[in-house]
């Protein structure tokens, strides 16, 4: 079978469709995945990949063009309380961008399936039964929709949806529950960063998309880490002077290798790295903000899984509170277990079959967005 996965231009967009792509290979079936930019990354994994996306599309202009269109739809997603009103118009417009390559290419190759994340509703256009695989604690139907309705083409609703999101975190109706498994290419890890240090370690990690303000958080906590009994490590930081001596940094590296020999984890808040450090059972510090950012933190505290804080409010109190509070690693636990406890990839992937007709069976009646 031939199965068509689509994600938008963006890293953290492409690396969670991964492991399911992977295992489909891994189950006899012809996987190519269609994405673009900074995402062709992926093509390290050996699985072919093509480039949908045009190399005009750029993700600054198009949300400043948003932004000065529409100040009010701006403003609420800065706050963090935007929804899906700018996110799907972002998302709308590469779309529209990627809609066209993406057909022509469906024309050629003649995919049997399309799996696709929420943003990359694109995957929905193309006259072929399609598959929804969440990527963050958000409904990915509604997603989905969402963008659908803000692009040109005829944007079809998916056969099903795979949900990654812990239940306890997240609950939505419908759909076929599968494992997150983190993913974040290769990537060589320097050994002391796989080995106990002698200290509580707190990763310290930012978004790998651009946008103002990205390096606040860790700059916020490099101030803080001289008055906690830590060792702290800043990944890809903005500098790598004059920094404590129990701070040390890091470039690139595959976070999921890192974190089993973590106690704590400071991130941006995106999906990625959150559903990471549950899977890893390590308690997290978000900072909420624009998109899917301030959901997540609030999600996390909820839970009782980790804590919430904006740049101005970190302290060495609170770190510390990080890595020794039994009640956040005990809810970082539970969760873990939670998500073990999903069918994996590789399982989903045995039973392709059966997913893919019931999308072939209905494909006829799907509804126009």
């Amino acid at each position: 079978m031939r199965v068509l996965v689509v994600a938008a231009p963006l890293l953290g967009h492409v690396f969670p469709l991964m492991p399911l792509a992977l295992a489909l290979r891994e189950a006899g079936h012809e996987v190519v995945v269609a994405t673009g930019g900074e995402a062709l990354r992926v093509r390290d994994s050996g699985l072919r990949v093509e480039d949908v996306v045009p190399a005009n599309v750029r993700f600054g202009p198009i949300a400043l063009r948003i932004m000065l269109a529409h100040p009010m739809v701006a403003k609420r997603e800065m706050r963090g309380s935007g929804r899906l009103d700018f996110v799907s118009r972002l998302f709308g417009v590469v779309g529209n961008a990627m809609t066209a390559p993406l057909q022509a290419f469906a024309r050629s190759w003649k995919p049997d399936v399309v799996v696709h994340e929420p943003l990359a509703a694109a995957g929905s256009a193309l006259g072929v039964p399609s598959i929804v695989h969440d990527v963050s604690l958000f409904d990915g139907l509604e997603l989905t929709a969402a963008v659908g309705a803000r692009m040109k083409a005829g944007v079809r609703s998916p056969a099903t949806v795979l949900r990654t999101a812990p239940p306890s975190l997240a609950e939505f109706p419908g759909g076929e529950r599968m494992r997150f498994v983190p993913y974040s290419g290769g990537g060589e890890v320097p050994r002391w960063l796989v080995e106990p240090s002698g200290k509580p370690r707190i990763l310290v990690s930012r978004s790998t998309a651009p946008g103002p303000g990205a390096g606040r958080m860790m700059a916020a906590v490099v101030k803080a880490a001289e008055q906690v009994d830590a060792e702290f490590v800043l990944v890809r930081p903005e500098r790598t002077e004059g920094l404590p001596g129990n701070v040390r940094t890091v470039g690139w590296v595959p976070i999921p290798r890192v974190l089993p020999f973590c106690d704590g984890i400071v991130h941006h808040g995106g999906a990625g790295t959150l559903l990471g450090a549950l899977a890893a059972g390590v308690p997290q510090l978000v900072e909420p903000g624009p998109g899917d950012r301030t959901v997540h933190a609030t999600a996390i505290t909820g839970r009782g899984a980790g804590l919430r804080a904006e740049p101005r409010e970190i302290t060495p109190e609170l770190l510390t509170r990080l890595i020794e509070d039994s009640k956040l690693q005990r809810a970082a636990g539970e969760v873990r277990a939670e998500i073990a406890a999903m069918p994996s990839p590789a399982q989903v992937a045995r039973r392709w079959e059966s997913l893919w007709h019931r999308g072939h069976d209905s494909r006829d009646r799907l509804p126009e967005q």
